[in-house]
């Protein structure tokens, strides 16, 4: 009897197999794109500029309002008492126009700072000694370096001359100035007779400290200009953060140790204080110098 032979049935699944590829093969990460995030642009005036703006437009225009009809009034009654009156009007608003004259300057000045930065980090040279003549017009001894500017021709070197002149005899000023800074401070904390006014002292002796660097670089900085200035210290304070760190963080530990605490009481606190002064002198000369890496 012949046996008919049955169809295998079919696998459930494919037989194994091997891809091959060619070699070398590519490496299985991807190389980072650089992406590039378009931000949208910063306001100009933000909500506290425009309420305080919108307020002093407000008080000043009222204020002016008032002031015509009591100077119109004074000279109805009298050209005395309406000349009397002019003159108080008038110097009381000389006087706010003058202060907002001076805070504008003040901002000017911030700004130039910026620009004369960005055109001393040019590698064109006409445009890195015409930004080097424009800095050292306004520096004391900048006119003696004005006939080696003109001849210098290589950009590198004009860079190197502000560095090694100006520029180290402003910061050796400004260090001059944190450690007067400095030991106000230790000599301030020790009189004070409670932290919070302690507080108060450094924090009123480091923004002067601040102020007098500005006005060391030809800076004369009012309220809104300090307030740009503190943003650019606060700013510049990483750039002299690699270089002061260690020292800063080993002094910390040091003077804020219990060993140190028991002995000193709160000198421990006057010298992190005094320490933090002379870093802030360092923050604020990078933030007020326009010589780039300085």
């Amino acid at each position: 009897m012949s046996q008919t032979s049955r169809p295998k049935a079919a696998t459930p699944w494919p037989a194994p197999r091997v891809e091959t590829e060619d070699l070398p093969a590519p490496r299985l990460e991807a190389e980072l794109a650089v992406v590039e995030l378009e931000l949208p642009a910063k306001r100009r005036w933000g909500m506290p500029a425009l309420t305080l703006g919108g307020a002093s437009v407000l008080l000043l225009g009222l204020a002016g309002v008032e002031s015509f009809d009591i100077v119109t009034d004074a000279f109805a009654r009298s050209p005395v008492l309406g000349g009397a009156a002019l003159a108080i009007a008038a110097t009381g608003f000389g006087m706010i126009g003058l202060g907002f004259w001076r805070e504008l300057a003040a901002l000017a000045a911030l700004r130039g700072v910026d620009r004369l930065r960005t055109g001393l980090a040019s590698t064109d040279g006409k445009i890195r000694a015409r930004a080097a003549r424009e800095w050292l017009k306004e520096l004391p001894e900048g006119p003696a370096l004005l006939p080696a500017i003109n001849a210098i021709n290589d950009p590198d070197a004009i860079l190197s001359l502000l560095r090694s002149g100006p520029a180290a005899a402003l910061r050796n000023q400004a260090d001059a100035l944190g450690r007067a800074a400095a030991l106000q401070s230790v000599a301030g904390i020790a009189a004070m007779p409670s932290p919070g006014l302690a507080a108060l002292f450094v924090a009123w002796r480091g923004l002067r400290l601040i102020r007098q660097i500005a006005a060391l670089h030809g800076l004369r900085p009012g309220i809104f200009a300090t307030i740009g200035l503190l943003r650019r210290t606060a700013l510049s304070a990483g750039a002299v953060a690699g270089v002061e760190i260690a020292t800063n963080t080993a002094a910390h530990a040091f003077l804020s140790s219990g060993l140190i605490q028991q002995f000193a009481g709160e000198m421990a606190g006057a010298g992190v204080a005094a320490r933090r002064m002379l870093v802030l002198a360092r923050a604020a000369t990078v933030a007020c110098s326009p010589v780039p890496g300085d």
